[in-house]
């Protein structure tokens, strides 16, 4: 496992390529997310193994990749977007950058259970085939707060249980990004954890939640820095991951606004930089 940088989460600001891989040195991330598109337009510019150098010369990892395809609204979107698939998987799979993934909304107010899940695995389908035909992992985020699932007219899924079912269905590559935010809040175990198979944990993210709010009180987009409050228990939950040999990014996602109140991007980047540095050291992990 490693740390990884996704900027947008901790409010840092970046145009390209290059100023991500910067702020991942910044802050002593190992990995750091990116746009597959850039990616494509930089190998057909310079090629392969020269994009491959501008991670390699920062001792920056490709992390990981946001599934660019609007698989949300129309089927006319939907179609534009798998036309362009192909391209950027492949160019993220050439630079090693396999893991793909994207959001889940809980709850609908258009349809319910049962036809949401049809059609998420019909929207899914060929996305995952596409993924895997270029060497590409799905990772589908469940989204577990009770406060988030109650606000529309059906539920849906929010359990990491339902979400591995689903995407059973949807293709062998399919698996969870695994936010240890929503595992919290879903009422996730470390045994649920422990049972998995690596390749089942395409991504994972961390946080903390505020301290002095109930789990099923909690609100999605009020979180604290990994390890902050103690109120998840980041230590078992990447110990678990551990336990069962995944080895994949590790990247902080706090949402926290108070972010923002810093001097600079610097003052941001290091203050996660070392929040993470701290939940490894207490779990007893070396990045790697």
């Amino acid at each position: 496992m490693y740390k990884a940088l996704a900027p947008y989460a901790i409010h840092v600001r970046v145009n390209n390529l290059q100023e991500s891989i910067e702020a991942a040195r910044i802050g002593g991330f190992q990995g750091v997310e990116f746009g597959p598109n850039e990616i494509a337009d930089l190998i057909d510019q310079r090629g392969v193994e020269a994009v491959k150098q501008i991670f390699s010369s920062a001792g920056v990892r490709p992390a990981g990749w946001g599934l660019p395809v609007e698989w949300r609204t129309s089927e006319e979107t939907w179609r534009q977007g798998l036309e362009k698939l192909p391209r950027q998987a492949k160019a993220a799979a050439a630079i090693g950058g396999t893991r793909c993934y994207t959001w889940v909304m809980p709850c609908s107010n258009e349809r319910d259970l049962e036809e949401n899940r049809r059609f998420h695995i019909e929207r899914f389908r060929p996305i995952a085939q596409i993924l895997a035909e270029n060497g590409c992992s799905l990772g589908l985020e469940f989204i577990g707060p009770k406060t988030l699932r109650e606000s529309q007219k059906y539920p849906f899924i929010y359990k990491m249980e339902d979400m591995l079912a689903m995407g059973r269905e949807i293709g062998p590559n399919t698996g969870v990004l695994l936010d240890c935010w929503h595992w919290y809040t879903s009422h996730g175990t470390l045994d649920a954890i422990r049972a998995l198979r690596p390749e089942q944990v395409v991504y994972v993210h961390v946080n903390d939640a505020p301290a002095g709010i109930s789990v099923d009180a909690q609100i999605d987009n009020m979180r604290s820095l990994p390890g902050e409050t103690g109120v998840i228990d980041i230590t078992g939950f990447l110990q678990a991951l551990q336990a069962i040999g995944y080895d994949g990014p590790i990247t902080p996602e706090p949402f926290k606004d108070e972010l923002k109140d810093l001097p600079s991007d610097e003052d941001r980047l290091r203050l996660v930089g070392q929040a993470m540095d701290k939940i490894f050291r207490q779990a007893g992990i070396t990045p790697a």
